[in-house]
């Protein structure tokens, strides 16, 4: 008779609502059973969610039963791929309760691509740009289109411990709008660094005070319903990817009609017009999703997103967000309480060391018995070697990584401002200019088909590092 795992029956015990989600380990074992044939333990789901066969199988057999062609004609399979196109966008707007006349779901290259389209297009002239320091550099990258139209640029902190923005300089900030221009608010539903879940209430605040609001939901839709019948950003990037693996290289913009119609982009491209003259030197944008469509877009694989999002449906977001919170939580009490044989923790947690207001991704750096910081590249080297993928290094937030690694502004200037890098920064160049602090961290992120024995076998992993 196999003994029990008794870390696996006290877990049980402390977390008895595991068990409700026993769907999912059926999953791994059909439509996910590479993980266990190839030993992997896959910890990396803020970084990339994992398709499922019966995607795949679905979506070859769609393509293998049926002929599509470019959907900017009318002949037979042309129609037919707009009709999946359209279908696809209706099913995405039906998947986050966004109300049709409402909202309009723009398909993109990824979520960074989203975003470029509001940067690019939006009316920053004497307006603001209000965001928080734990953005994506996709979500920072705005600023330089604000700066480049002469909008004030505004950051909101965040601070040790739990990564946590400040409320009142927030409120104080989005009390005070341009009046001389637009206004826009930008933050992330959760953060790609420290798993924080910002309050979705801000939305609804900033509103009140006339702001735009751009609510940056890649890293919080791959385990927590969005619902945009009860929160009402003005703009929301997706990464489906991120959601259910496959297809890669496509996103999507969900953005509300009434802001959309503030957008005007700075150029026009196939597809995105009615009309477009060489001679009379002049276009007419075309209406709605079409204006912000370059070119001809993935159409065939964008019915691969209808797809993806039927699995996460029959799964059931409640199943998913249950597991997750399950195993984060253990992992959280867990890595915390390890102690060195002199009683030095072995790791710190940046962000929230409780499941209340985060996620499922959880970010650390390792320390040795004199509380000197284990090199970020030294822990994924160890990790490779156990077969176990995780992230390392600032996961494209910087603001997030200076202030969890204590990252002065006087030593970013002095830095930037050191002759030679002028132009140009290379990540070695960095370390050096900061003194060799630390410039990364460890994410364990948590996802779909997380189970008890990846966690487990990290933890095992962590104890490793204990001296």
């Amino acid at each position: 008779m196999e003994k029990p795992d008794i870390e696996f029956v006290n877990f049980l015990k402390a977390y008895p609502t595991y068990p409700t989600t026993k769907i999912i380990d059926d999953l791994r074992a059909t439509d996910y059973s590479r993980l266990d044939l190839g030993g992997h333990v896959y910890l990396d789901y803020t970084g990339g969610g994992l398709y499922a066969d019966s995607q795949l199988r679905r979506h070859n057999k769609l393509l293998t039963e049926h002929v599509f062609g470019n959907p900017h004609s009318t002949n037979p399979t042309s129609l037919a791929a707009t009709q999946l196109i359209e279908h696809a966008r209706e099913y995405v707007l039906h998947f986050f309760n966004a109300d049709p006349d409402e909202y309009l779901a723009i398909f993109t290259s990824n979520a960074s691509g989203a975003l470029k389209l509001v940067g690019e297009s939006y009316p920053f002239a004497k307006g603001r740009y209000l965001l928080t320091f734990d953005n994506h550099n996709s979500v920072n990258g705005i600023r330089e289109f604000a700066h480049a139209r002469g909008a004030e640029v505004t950051y909101i902190p965040v601070a040790l411990p739990d990564m946590s923005a400040d409320a009142s300089q927030l409120s104080l900030e989005l009390s005070r709008p341009s009046e001389n221009g637009h206004n826009l608010f930008a933050y992330p539903a959760q953060s790609n660094f420290s798993s924080v879940q910002h309050p979705l209430e801000w939305i609804e605040e900033a509103h009140k005070h006339g702001w735009d609001v751009l609510l940056d939901a890649a890293a919080f839709v791959p385990t927590s319903r969005l619902d945009l019948g009860a929160a009402h950003p003005d703009f929301v990037p997706i990464s489906f990817y991120k959601m259910f693996g496959y297809p890669t290289g496509l996103g999507a913009l969900i953005a509300r009609k009434s802001a959309l119609a503030k957008l005007h982009r700075p150029w026009f491209a196939g597809g995105t017009i009615t009309v477009a003259s060489v001679q009379g030197d002049k276009f007419y944008m075309a209406d709605g999703s079409s204006a912000f469509e370059d070119g001809t877009i993935d159409y065939l694989n964008i019915p691969a997103i209808e797809i993806g999002l039927k699995h996460i449906e029959s799964i059931g977001y409640e199943v998913i967000h249950e597991r997750v919170h399950c195993l984060t939580s253990w992992l959280l009490e867990n890595l915390t309480s390890l102690k060195h044989a002199n009683g030095a923790g072995l790791v710190r947690v940046y962000g929230p060391t409780v499941m209340v207001g985060r996620g499922g991704a959880i970010t650390v750096n390792f320390y040795d018995k004199d509380d000197n910081a284990l090199d970020h590249r030294y822990i994924e080297e160890q990790a490779n070697k156990s077969n176990i993928s995780l992230r390392t290094g600032c996961f494209c937030n910087p603001g997030a990584g200076e202030v969890a690694l204590e990252i002065s502004r006087v030593e970013l200037d002095v830095c930037f401002a050191s002759p030679g890098h002028e132009d140009r920064l290379t990540i070695d160049d960095f370390r050096t200019c900061i003194d060799g602090k630390s410039t990364g961290a460890v994410r364990i992120s948590i996802g779909l088909m997380t189970n008890f024995k990846d966690v487990q076998k990290f933890l095992a992993f962590a104890r490793t590092l204990l001296s």
